[in-house]
C-alpha cells in the first residue's frame, strides 16, 4: 500500500443524520491517496467517482470502482474505502426511510448517464433540506432509478479460511504470477483437489476464474491510472497486448481503452 495513504473522515457525518424530512444528502470533494477506514453507517450510501479509482473492501468482497461504476452500500453495512490519485468523489445517502425499495446488497453497478445527472443535481440542493416541491419529485426520480440498478461483475472475493487465505495473499502479491494451482498446493501442504474445493466453497468460483478476476481488478485500477496498455499487459503476465485485451474483452464485454476516461 502506498505510504502516503492518509487516513479520510468525512466531517460532516452526514451517514449518520437521521431525518426523514431530508431522504437524501449528497456531498462532493476531491480526495488523493486517502482512506476511509472501516465503519458504517446507518443510512444507505452512492459511491461515484467522475475521475479517478476506489477500493472498496466489504467482508469478503473487494470492488475497484472507476468512472464507468457506482457502488451501492446498503445501511449499517460496514465497509472500507481507498482513494487512489486524485479521485473526484461523489457520494449520496440516503435515509431509512427511503430505503425500502432500494437494493439489500451491497455491489457495484455500471452507471447510466441518467443517473449520474441525477446525483450531479441532487449535489446541488445541499444538505441542508428545506426542499422545493420540484426537488422533492427529483429525488423520487433518483430513488426510483436508484432500485433498478443491477451488479456487474467487477469485485473479487476473499476469504477468512486460514489455509486458503495463505493462498490468496500469494496471488494478491504476485498478480503477473503464471504458477499452476498445484504449485500453491504443494506450498500450501494439501492436495491439488483439496484447494480446488475450498476455492468453489469459500470463492464461489474456481482457481483459474479466481486468478481472471483479479487480474482484471488489477488492469482496472491501472487503467484508471492512465497507464498505457501495453504496459499493464506485460505487468500482469501476459505475453502480448492482444492477448491481454481478447482476455478483458470477453470477460466485461468492451476493450480496455473504454476504461480510459477523458478528464
Amino acid at each position: 500500500m502506498n505510504n502516503q495513504i492518509r487516513t479520510y473522515r468525512l466531517a460532516q457525518n452526514y451517514g449518520y443524520q437521521l431525518n426523514p424530512s431530508i431522504p437524501v444528502i449528497g456531498y462532493t470533494e476531491m480526495v488523493n491517496n486517502e482512506m476511509c477506514i472501516s465503519h458504517s453507517h446507518p443510512r444507505g450510501q452512492l459511491i461515484y467517482a467522475t475521475r479517478g479509482v476506489m477500493n472498496v473492501v466489504v467482508g469478503n468482497h473487494i470492488w475497484v470502482v472507476n468512472p464507468l461504476q457506482g457502488l451501492w452500500l446498503p445501511g449499517g453495512v460496514e465497509h472500507q474505502v481507498t482513494f487512489q490519485k486524485d479521485v473526484n468523489y461523489y457520494s449520496v445517502f440516503i435515509d431509512p426511510s427511503a430505503m425500502k425499495e432500494l437494493p439489500l446488497n451491497s455491489f457495484s453497478f455500471d452507471i447510466s448517464m441518467f443517473l449520474k445527472q441525477l446525483i450531479f443535481k441532487v449535489i446541488s440542493f445541499g444538505t441542508k433540506g428545506n426542499l422545493t416541491t420540484s426537488q422533492g419529485r427529483i429525488i423520487d426520480v433518483f430513488l426510483d432509478e436508484l432500485a433498478l440498478i443491477q451488479p456487474s461483475k467487477t469485485f473479487l472475493p476473499t476469504t477468512n479460511h486460514e489455509r486458503l487465505q495463505k493462498v490468496v495473499d500469494l496471488l494478491l502479491n504476485d498478480v503477473a504470477s503464471k504458477n499452476t494451482i498445484e504449485y500453491y498446493a504443494e506450498i500450501s501442504f494439501m492436495s491439488t483437489r483439496t484447494l480446488s474445493r475450498l476455492f468453489i466453497k469459500e470463492l464461489g468460483m474456481n482457481f483459474s476464474d479466481w486468478r481472471t478476476r483479479l487480474k482484471l481488478l488489477e488492469a482496472i485500477k491501472r487503467l484508471g491510472e492512465k497507464q498505457p496498455i501495453k504496459e499493464i499487459a506485460l505487468d500482469l503476465g501476459y505475453e502480448t497486448a492482444s492477448a491481454f485485451i481478447y482476455m478483458f474483452k470477453k470477460h466485461l464485454g468492451t476493450t480496455p481503452s473504454n476504461y480510459i476516461l477523458e478528464d
